[in-house]
């Protein structure tokens, strides 16, 4: 007679066992209408699973995160089943669940076309109608590749093969349809439904560039028809703000191929935004009490089999290049760097903490398949820094960390985050003491702050707790760019010392951190935030001069050089074309402000201002408008304090 243990604690006892459906329906109809899988003693389980004893048990439901990976995975089943249904020569390899959706990679014949996923996006809906039952088999490893085989499904094959020997294999029916996976997966199909498939594209067996290309159709699936179509707008209006389009379009950058894929080329508008940021940065920096530093691209080999990136991180550094018969390594961090200044001399307990700032630039060996735009690059800037300090002193300094990442990322905008304080993972290094002091003093430091947190238990550096940060931009995206890391690693690997107030030697704690994350990223996430529409003081050009004919181009000149002496980045544009022309020209060029001048403002010493969205700021006197622009954006004032 199992006794089950519900989530608030009630438990409730059967003469016999029973299966999830069950247990749910007794709960109340409508958790039975809504349940999906079940938890039992935290394993996940297919509803049909019985609980023939005493247990811990929870109804997984659609609204979860559990439940909406569930579907998401039962909907690649789906697509599979359809494409099969529609290609029977077609065979099926993966279909796994990734952020916002799945992929399901296939070996076709021929690609599939925007056509053929039309008819596969019909037919899935088909076998949604039909509300096939979905069946759960256990089988022999020997058998599942018999049966497999004998369907022609020699990827499958392939998969069977490469598991252990002894592993539970099953399989799930759905209709004619069988797939070897894990599950669990929903009871039915007619569950399915708020789904859409988003894309084709080519992918490697196994991401291996010396196997077969296979077909990957990548979808999306929600709990609700609502949630797909607030997914689908959301996606409609990231394309509208992609990066790399209004990168081109407003001239901010480019990736030559030329020169190699993953490289970015910063062109003048981008750089004037870019120099704006690093200004910033520095003097924020600055301000919070760092000092700036200047480290070298490379660094001879031995120093990366030290710091242990040769053992964990070989596969994205760039291979040795070799001088004087010296191998030298162009270098994926700058942790270590740091750490060699600090080493430089002995420390006193009386010089800690230490606060270090870098604007270093980093090379990663990425896949070209990885590469994408601003995101994913080759070579980027990170803004880098690195604390050193006592024990006794982590949570002020977080504490600090976390202030000065507020200041900054408000600064350009960012006021809503997700954060995670991540905890001690299975293999990690240092003592239980320090883990759980260093991890009580990273949660003392968010909650001083006022800051809500989830735990990500076990989530934490093999090296350290950290904290990261996620940022929300305009469409309701969340980029992860700060984290905050501490590390009982690299110190010991160094041999890293200070004199305590005892005399005795000990081992500073390093604390790793980015605001930023690296200023290629950050500046793509800032286009798309501002869909190129950035504010005042972040503008490559703040303000264009534009006279109405060319006999008015020498006023229009005096007002451009007046200006441009108050620091302000300002173009005129003298070109023989209509006024309405260049308003037009400079409104797609997302300028924030024109200044227009005619004979009435050339004799009376002012301009006619109006802004990028076409509002009519009247006639403003020469001698206020530098103040009067500036006085237009409150987040530049923040910014100035520090410049």
């Amino acid at each position: 007679m199992p006794e089950i243990r519900l989530p608030d604690g009630s438990i409730r006892s059967f003469a016999a066992p029973l299966t999830g459906a069950e247990l749910a329906r007794d709960i109340g109809a409508g958790l039975a209408k809504a349940a999906l899988a079940l938890r039992v003693d935290g394993r996940l389980c297919d509803l049909g699973t019985p609980i023939d004893h005493d247990a811990e048990v929870s109804i997984v439901t659609k609204d979860s995160p559990e439940g909406l990976e569930i579907l998401r995975h039962s909907t690649a089943h789906l697509l599979a089943q359809a494409v099969k249904e529609l290609s029977p020569d077609v065979q099926v390899t993966i279909g796994p669940v990734i952020d916002n959706g799945f992929y399901y990679d296939f070996a076709a014949p021929k690609p599939f076309t925007p056509e053929d996923l039309e008819a596969i996006s019909a037919k899935m809906r088909e076998l949604v109608q039909a509300d096939l039952p979905v069946r759960r088999e256990v089988v022999g490893r020997d058998a599942a590749i018999e049966r497999f085989h004998a369907m022609g499904e020699e990827y499958k094959v392939q998969i069977i093969q490469d598991i252990p020997a002894g592993e539970e294999l099953s399989l799930y029916h759905q209709g004619d349809f069988v797939d070897l996976c894990r599950g669990p997966h929903v009871p039915r199909t007619g569950m399915l439904g708020a789904f859409a498939l988003r894309s084709v594209a080519g992918a490697y067996w196994r991401g291996d560039s010396r196997n077969p290309m296979l077909q990957r159709i990548y979808g999306t699936a929600w709990a609700t028809q609502k949630d797909l179509d607030a997914f689908l707008l959301q996606q409609a209006e990231a394309e509208r703000r992609d990066h790399r389009k209004i990168g081109t379009e407003l001239e901010l950058f480019s990736i030559q191929e030329d020169a190699g894929g993953g490289l970015v080329f910063w062109h003048p508008q981008g750089s004037r935004v870019r120099r704006v940021i690093e200004d910033f940065w520095r003097a924020a920096h600055i301000d919070a009490g760092y000092e700036l530093l200047f480290t070298p691209h490379i660094a001879h080999e031995d120093l990366w089999y030290t710091s242990g990136h040769k053992d964990f991180y070989a596969e994205s550094m760039f291979q040795p290049m070799e001088d004087e018969g010296q191998p030298y390594q162009l270098k994926p961090m700058n942790c270590p760097f740091h750490i060699l200044v600090y080493k430089s001399k002995l420390r006193s307990y009386r010089e800690l903490p230490i606060r270090w700032a870098e604007l270093g630039t980093v090379y990663r060996h990425e896949m070209s398949g990885a590469l994408h735009g601003l995101m994913r690059v080759r070579g980027f800037t990170q803004d880098d820094a690195h604390i050193f300090c006592r024990p006794d002193q982590i949570e002020a300094e977080i504490a600090g960390v976390l202030a000065l990442t507020q200041r900054i990322l408000g600064t350009f905008g960012f006021d809503r985050y997700e954060i995670n304080l991540s905890t001690r993972p299975e293999g990690s290094v240092g003592s239980d003491e320090i883990w759980e002091s260093a991890t009580k003093a990273l949660e003392a430091a968010l909650q001083r702050a006022g800051l809500d947190y989830q735990i990500d238990a076990g989530g934490g550096a093999f090296y350290g707790p950290k904290i990261d940060l996620k940022i929300e931009d305009a469409i309701g995206r969340k980029w992860q760019c700060s984290t905050i890391q501490l590390d009982f690693n690299l110190p010991e690997r160094f041999g890293m010392e200070y004199v305590a107030e005892d005399s005795s030697r000990q081992v500073p704690i390093m604390i790793h951190r980015a605001i930023l994350g690296s200023v290629e990223r950050f500046f793509g996430v800032l286009i798309e935030h501002y869909e190129g529409k950035f504010p005042f003081w972040l503008a490559p050009t703040q303000v264009v001069v534009a006279p109405i004919s060319e006999q008015h181009s020498d006023y229009a000149e005096h007002v451009t050089s007046q200006l441009h002496a108050q620091g302000l980045r300002v173009e005129s544009d003298l070109r023989s074309e209509k006024i309405g022309y260049k308003i037009r020209a400079h409104t797609l060029r997302r300028v924030p402000f024109m200044a227009i001048v005619g004979e009435r403002e050339k004799s009376e010493g002012t301009v006619s201002l109006r802004d990028r969205n076409g509002k009519d700021l009247g006639a403003i006197p020469l001698e206020m408008l530098g103040k009067t622009l500036q006085r237009l954006d409150t987040r530049r004032q923040q910014a100035l304090e520090l410049a």
